[in-house]
């Protein structure tokens, strides 16, 4: 690199999970250009539109620069300027007087996605502060698959991309488009320039539907309907894999048994799959040796989650691939501090107990509050009061289910402090707001706690505006305010330090390595068994009693009963350049993306009048919420598929961002919720069209 800027290798991050190598140009403080490194442990040189684009968050001239107070009625905008010593010290004061008055489960703590080492911190304050309510998405996104994995085969069994599969099934998983949990699409794609065949499950043609064997299109809400109908496939053909079964598992004949009811003929008008569809993939995957399933974000987005991730880990495990290379894996992580230890879980062991849903029965290992139960504690008082709440890396409005009733949430709370690097329309309801610095101008630590097996440097590259702090500092600094100081540092770097202890690298030799990886140890039952009841994968659970859950995944129903009202199924996907509900404001980003598109057959459009480009309702029992109408040929007509996260930061704070127009959470409810988690329905709801 010859040109007149000084390149810095990092890791992406806060576009998404991150995981992308990259090497950053500066000059003068000022980040002028990004390029993948070809030699990126995850990417191999790729990188995505909104990776290229993250150094424009840094510079924005309507950035949140400095500590603010809110003057008016929340909601409407009235700010005043305040120092940090301020902000900390009336953050202090709120929150010492709620747990003085209602004690210290009154507060919560809240996070959205995970995007750094902020989350596991913050989780060690409120440890530390005495509260078990850490409030997070994670009902919809990765606990549901990684809580289901442990209580049936003793760990969360992600991809293995670094070893070749004969076959990968992509359920319900986009990477391509949207890189979660750092499962970039390089390795993937490599793979299948290789020879690896494709499956995936979507209701949307994707880019990699477009080079599978097969694409089955599923009815969106169905997948565990289409998981137990191939475990009847797999099951009455005898395709299974018979040594791993009778040896590793516990539960097989009642499973059988089980899935007898759900043949691909009786499955097919649920999902939308033709029977012959059905078995032909199902035998595919049952002889694929070793195959995996990489199953994504969308499985977790409807009350039926449990029965899907259970039938989904019973595929893996009846064809034998778990643990074992190319197939579902027990990541092994590197040494480095352990989490129980890292975020202080000593300090509080009746958590377990105590945390809000707990009182609703939900599964154990459930480590994070669902939002719908916290936000029932805060309108309705049970099953305690919640009075307070502390919010970073999150957007609430747009990204809880039923915005209206998170609207109501935060307006009862007595505080709310929000840190942010965008006036965004959660925190334009908080009673603080504090400067947050963003990626690229701090030193961070990627991938911790994620179960994948590996964790990345994210080293700083610039400084940031004089008054922007890293969510670390700012815990670290709140930590020593609100409890004693031992549990906290001179510098919140020491929280990296303290995460690379065991490994015996400082920070900067892990910058200089780049990461860290567990070492590839497969088959591991052979001499350990499976950490369960049995000590085997558990195809019936052992005790179900003692999870409050059903022993069989089953099928009972779609997530919503049909409605001849509302006959068309609602369904919502993830835009390539947005992560969430983030960067809306970020003028690179929202010129590939300027409006939310819902997506729709053309016989659809038709038979309501509409035309492309235009306007249009998108209405539920819920609410009715506009957005702008996009044709897809390749879409079930039965089927709409709306856009997810969106607010208008150019309508400003008078009008609150408008965040309702157009947000996809005005169509959906909290009323029914999953048992096992708490998830909402957020996929798979009844709704209908109407030319505006």
């Amino acid at each position: 690199m010859t040109d007149n800027l000084s390149w810095v290798k990092t890791h992406c991050a806060r576009m998404d999970h991150g995981g992308c190598s990259v090497w950053v140009g500066v000059k003068d403080n000022r980040i002028v250009k990004i390029k993948g490194n070809p030699d990126g442990f995850l990417n191999q040189g790729y990188v995505c539109p909104k990776g290229l684009a993250s150094k424009d968050r840094l510079t924005d001239p309507r950035r949140l620069k400095y500590p603010l107070k809110r003057k008016g009625k929340r909601g409407e905008g009235q700010w005043e300027r305040i120092s940090w010593e301020e902000a900390l010290g009336r953050i202090t004061d709120n929150l010492n007087r709620v747990r003085d008055l209602y004690g210290a489960r009154a507060v919560a703590f809240c996070q959205g996605m995970p995007k750094g080492m902020e989350h596991f911190v913050l989780i060690r304050l409120a440890n530390i502060f005495g509260s078990p309510n850490l409030v997070a998405v994670q009902d919809v996104c990765h606990a549901p698959r990684e809580v289901s994995g442990i209580h049936t085969c003793g760990f969360y069994p992600v991809v293995d991309f670094h070893h070749p599969s004969q076959l990968v099934v992509a359920w319900g998983s986009n990477v391509t488009r949207t890189n979660e949990e750092g499962e970039i699409c390089s390795l993937l794609l490599q793979q299948v320039r290789n020879g690896t065949e494709l499956m995936v499950v979507d209701p949307r043609k994707t880019d990699l539907a477009r080079k599978a064997r097969y694409w089955l299109q599923i009815r969106p809400g169905s997948d565990n309907a289409l998981a137990l109908a191939f475990l009847n496939v797999i099951i009455e053909e005898g395709l299974y894999h018979k040594d791993f079964v009778d040896n590793w598992t516990y539960g097989f004949a009642d499973l059988a048994a089980r899935v007898q009811a759900y043949s691909p003929e009786r499955m097919s008008g649920v999902t939308w799959i033709s029977p012959e569809l059905i078995r032909e993939s199902a035998r595919f995957y049952a002889h694929a040796r070793p195959a995996a399933i990489q199953w994504g974000n969308p499985i977790e987005h409807n009350i039926n989650v449990f029965d899907t991730a259970r039938a989904l880990t019973a595929l893996m495990a009846v064809c034998g691939n778990l643990d074992v290379p190319g197939g579902n894996i027990q990541a092994n992580e590197p040494n480095i501090a352990r989490l129980g230890s890292f975020v202080r879980a000593d300090l509080i062991p009746g958590k377990p107990k105590e945390m809000i849903h707990a009182y609703h029965n939900t599964i154990p290992r459930l480590m994070t509050v669902p939002p719908s139960f916290f936000k029932r504690a805060v309108l309705n008082e049970t099953p305690y009061p919640m009075k307070a709440a502390y919010m970073q890396c999150t957007n609430p409005l747009l990204t809880w289910a039923n915005s209206q009733e998170t609207q109501n949430t935060l307006e009862k709370l007595n505080f709310l402090a929000v840190s942010d690097i965008f006036m965004t329309p959660t925190a334009a309801f908080s009673d603080i707001v504090l400067p947050a610095a963003t990626q690229f101008e701090f030193n961070d630590i990627g991938h911790y706690g994620l179960g994948h097996g590996y964790i990345l440097a994210r080293p700083k590259v610039v400084e940031p505006p004089d008054e922007c702090w890293p969510d670390m500092k700012i815990l670290n600094e709140l930590g020593k305010s609100l409890t004693s100081g031992r549990y906290w540092f001179d510098d919140y770097e020491g929280f990296l330090e303290a995460v690379l202890e065991p490994s015996g690298l400082s920070y900067r030799e892990f910058v200089e390595q780049g990461y860290l990886k567990g070492e590839h140890r497969f088959e591991k039952y052979r001499s350990k068994g499976f950490k369960t009841p049995s000590g085997k994968v558990e195809l019936a659970l052992s005790k179900p009693e003692k999870l409050n859950v059903q022993a069989l995944p089953e099928f009972v129903g779609l997530p919503e009963a049909e409605d001849p009202e509302y006959p068309l199924v609602l369904t919502s996907a993830k835009s390539p350049h947005y992560l969430h509900s983030s960067y809306r404001w970020v003028d690179s980003l929202r010129r590939l993306n300027p409006v939310p598109l819902v997506e729709m057959h053309p016989d659809t459009a038709e038979a309501h009048g509409i035309s492309e480009g235009h306007e249009v309702l998108i209405e539920t029992r819920k609410g009715a919420i506009v957005q702008t109408a996009r044709f897809r040929k390749d879409l079930d007509p039965r089927v709409i598929c709306a856009a997810y996260g969106w607010w208008f930061p150019e309508s400003g704070a008078e009008t609150q961002y408008d965040w309702k127009r157009s947000n996809l959470n005005m169509l959906t409810s909290t009323r029914t919720l999953g048992r096992a988690f708490g998830t909402p329905n957020l996929k798979g709801i009844c709704c209908r069209l109407k030319k505006k």
